[in-house]
Formats: C-alpha cells, structure tokens, sequence
C-alpha cells in the first residue's frame, strides 16, 4: 500500500496553549533534518483555554498540520480514536502535548517500525521526573499487573510515546479509558510483534498533570474487562456456563450431604441439628441458586453474542 505522507503525529491535548507553539517548532526541526513526509494531527479534547486558536494559527502557518476539535471532553480515548481515523502516514506516532515526550525519539522508532517489522513500537520512560509516591510506585505496580494479565512485556504500558505501523490503529477501536491498553488492543487483534524503547522523559514544563490516582483503580479496572472480553467475548458461556455448573454442582452436593448426615443420626438414635438451623444450608441453597442464575446469564450472553453484527468480523493478514 502506497501512503502519502512517512508518518502521522496524533497529539491528544487538553488545555495546553502553553506548550503548543513549542512543541510544533520542536517537531518540525525533526521532521525537517530527517527528511519526512509528514503530518500533525492535533486532536483539541475540549479545551477551555485558547488551544483551538492557536491550532488554527499553527496550521496556517505550516500546511502539514490539521486540526480536530471535540465540542466537550470526552477523553484521550475519543481522541487517540478520530486521530487514528484521520491519519495517513505509514507510521503513526502518538505523543503527549505537555513536552513530556521528546521527538527526538521519533525517528529511532519510525526505523524499529519500517525497518525492524515492528507493530508496535512503546516508550519507556526509564528514568522519570514525576513524584515519586504520587506516581512511580503506583505506575510500577500498575505495569506489572498489566505484564501480568496481558502477556505483554513493556515496562511503561501506559507511556504516551508509541509508534504504530499504520495497518495496526486502522484494526483496533479506542475507546473508553482504553488508550491505556492499546498494545494489548492490537495484540488481541493479531499485531504481535511488540517491544519498546528507552526514551527521555521531559519534566513538565507549563501547566498541570490531567490525571490523577484514579487513573490507576480505573485502568485496572479497564484490564479486567479488556481481559474478560478477549478471553470470553466470543464464548460467554464457557465463562458463566462452567462457574454456574460448578456453582450449582457444589450447592447440591452439600445439600444432599447436610440432609443424609441428619437422616443417618436420627435414624440411629443420635443428637442431630435440623437441617434448618444449620447455616452451611443456607450458604448451600444460596451456591444453587446462584449457579442456576449464572448459568441461565451465559445462555442470555451465548444469545446477545450469536445475534452481533460483529460475531464474524475477523482480521485477516492477506488472501489470494
């Protein structure tokens, strides 16, 4: 496939007027020196401040940027997403707007992408300026969690300096909170041949972090579901069917124990509990109950999943 332009750089932002103008002359010496076709796809996530303005004057300025302005926020996610849409290089390359991200790194990893066979090509930022307490320990915890569940060995899952090869953010769809997972995205799409790079972290230069340390109880939630969707999404009742069955199993099987052991007792003349007064019984009855009602939960997904208009869409590498 033939693209018109030998990368494409999707700048999420919100609120960042301050760092903007900088930020493009910094991208531009780059892109300048290394030769490049290239372009700017600055996504304005619904800023308050004078960003949107800016923007317009930048891209009058230098015809390779573009512009994409939300009329609310509505997150990095909806923004990574109509960027992704919009881009037309054969690399796309993802950066933060708050010159955290240094684009001197681009040009190493649009070489991992081209010439190494690369997907996916992640940031690692090694040595971190950020608090310590605040945000490296969480973000350490965090990532080996994520290393864990995904299979996927990045020191820095959630680093916003990544390269793509344009194939991959044209098979994945962005959305949620899930900007943070898009390696695992494209891993469950087929695009596996992942790794990263150690890049330079910047100190924040204007403004405030966006994010705080709910992002990290959100993202883990986001991986359990990510998880939860590309292992049972296809197949929802080899999740719900087989802990229902075994639910209801193991009630019923403690039911008939408690009710045989109280029959056996009284018939030998022994002192007994009636099966009522026995809270095991209760804890029985609820296990059936509950089985009963997940396995009934995996026939309604079982028919919500044959039913989707996505149950057959497979990404295919090539055919002939």
């Amino acid at each position: 496939m033939e693209y018109t332009k030998d990368l494409s750089i999707v700048i999420s932002l919100y609120n960042e007027e301050e760092s903007l103008k900088e930020l493009v002359a910094w991208i531009e010496t780059v892109m300048t020196r290394e030769g490049y076709r290239y372009e700017i796809l600055m996504v304005d996530d619904g800023s308050t401040d004078g960003s949107w303005n800016l923007i317009r004057t930048l891209s009058e300025k230098n015809g390779n940027i573009r512009g994409i302005s939300f009329r609310r926020n509505y997150g990095k996610s909806a923004a990574l997403f109509h960027g992704f849409k919009a881009a037309e290089g054969r690399v796309v390359v993802t950066m933060d707007a708050d010159l955290q991200d240094s684009p001197e790194e681009i040009p190493e990893m649009y070489r991992m992408v081209t010439k190494e066979g690369y997907d996916i090509v992640s940031g690692w930022k090694k040595q971190r300026y950020d608090n310590k307490l605040t945000k490296n320990l969480p973000s350490k915890l965090y990532n080996w969690t994520a290393r864990k569940i995904t299979g996927i060995k990045l020191h820095d899952m959630n680093c916003g300096l990544k390269a793509y090869r344009n194939e991959v953010v044209k098979h994945i769809e962005v959305y949620g909170e899930m900007h943070r997972y898009i390696p695992y995205l494209a891993k469950n799409a087929g695009f596996c041949r992942i790794t990263e790079k150690p890049v330079q972290h910047q100190k924040r230069k204007y403004g405030v972090s966006k994010f705080g340390l709910e992002r990290f109880v959100n993202g883990f939630l986001d991986l359990i579901s990510l998880w939860f969707l590309s292992k049972f999404g296809k197949k929802p009742m080899h999740f719900f069917g087989f802990t229902g069955i075994l639910m209801f199993l193991t009630g019923g099987f403690m039911t008939i124990w408690i009710i045989v052991e109280k029959l056996i007792q009284q018939s030998n003349g022994l002192i007994f509990r009636p099966v009522t007064e026995q809270p095991l019984f209760y804890l029985a009855l609820l296990a059936v109950v509950l089985g009963f009602q997940l396995f009934l939960a995996g026939f309604i997904c079982e028919m919500i999943s044959r039913n989707s208009t996505e149950r057959n869409q497979y990404n295919i590498r090539e055919e002939f």
